[in-house]
């Protein structure tokens, strides 16, 4: 089968691998119908070593059952299925708690020997991890139904943890596919002013349609003065950060009002990150955030999209054969594309 490796910062192909076997009673194998390329999958586009047995790449995927072990339950051969970024089995203490993420039993799909960028895809844990899309469902949704394998989901996960809700006021920082669904959730989840930072006039005008009341385009202090000026001089009640670079971070300790969250979902490039009085400390303000616990949302968003509540596949504006995939990084890399589908 064809799978995506990248051996080497802005190296990527497209390459023959064998085929998933099933390991484990508990997984499942699917034939990858649709996938895409992230915003995260540009750090390592951007810095990987040489990797001489390369990398596989990709975590969002929709596809087709076409094998399952012998312990799996609620799959059947033939169902089309949505898999997150991360496999879980929805069992343990961790995933009763909804930190999916952190299942004693998971993992990750990206970089692993199980990656969604390619025609077949192994799924550990399938009983916790896919969730079954309705037969009949129309083709059309399909673009947004993949978003809640990951960026859909992941901008609702910063909304959530940062706790917005009606009469907040909002910040998000980041106009890329994240950035961009953080404003269609913040809006879903009552928020009354939701300033989009984003200099990308095509990105921030999806993030108007999607909710975004004002749209700030200065970075830095020039960006933190903005804002402030927008709220009064109290900063944001919610601020999600949706970048992962230590400016981003600055910026939203800059403009979090006393009191206030800052959620963070852009994954961070950086270990060490100020917290003392200056940034976090002094103003009693909260931090949160991290990996997206998709499949604790997962069937919550699903009949949103259905029923038309939410169309938050309008974050893609190219789509590409998998052969092509290089190319769908180099578009994304340059901001000449917001998010990139891929169909194997």
């Amino acid at each position: 089968m064809r799978a995506t490796l990248m051996y080497n910062a802005g190296d990527v192909r497209v390459e023959d691998v064998p085929e998933p076997t099933i390991q484990d009673p508990t997984d499942a194998i699917i034939r990858v119908t649709y996938a895409c390329v992230c915003g995260s999958d540009l750090h390592p586009y951007h810095s990987l070593e040489e990797t001489p047995e390369g990398r596989r790449m990709g975590h969002e995927a929709i596809g087709v059952v076409e094998q399952i072990g012998s312990d799996v339950a609620h799959l059947s051969v033939g169902d089309t299925v949505i898999v997150p970024f991360a496999w879980s089995d929805n069992t343990c203490s961790f995933c009763r708690d909804g930190i999916t993420t952190s299942c004693v039993h998971g993992g990750f799909f990206d970089g692993a020997a199980s990656a969604t960028q390619a025609e077949k895809l192994l799924v550990p844990q399938a009983d916790g991890t896919a969730v079954v899309i309705p037969a009949g469902t129309d083709e059309a949704l399909m673009p947004s139904l993949l978003t809640l394998s990951d960026v859909y989901l992941t901008g609702y996960h910063a909304a959530h943890k940062g706790g917005v809700e009606t009469g907040k006021t909002v910040v998000v920082i980041g106009d890329g596919a994240v950035g961009l669904s953080a404003v269609l959730a913040s809006k879903q989840l009552g928020a009354e002013t939701i300033i989009l930072m984003g200099r990308h006039e095509d990105r921030t005008t999806l993030g108007r349609e999607f909710g975004a009341t004002h749209v700030v385009p200065e970075r830095g202090e020039e960006g933190i003065a903005k804002v402030l000026e927008i709220t009064g001089g109290e900063g944001a009640h919610v601020v999600l950060e949706a970048v992962g670079h230590m400016p981003a971070y600055e910026q939203a300790y800059g403009i979090v009002r006393p009191g206030g969250t800052i959620s963070r979902v852009g994954v961070p490039q950086y270990e060490e990150a100020p917290v003392g009085f200056a940034s976090l400390f002094g103003k009693n303000a909260t931090l949160t955030g991290g990996p997206a616990t998709v499949r604790a949302y997962l069937e919550a968003a699903l009949p949103q999209v259905l029923d038309g509540t939410i169309d938050p596949g309008r974050v893609f504006d190219r789509e590409l054969p998998l052969d092509e995939i290089a190319e769908a990084y180099r578009l994304m890399d340059s901001r000449e594309a917001l998010k990139v589908l891929i169909r194997p």
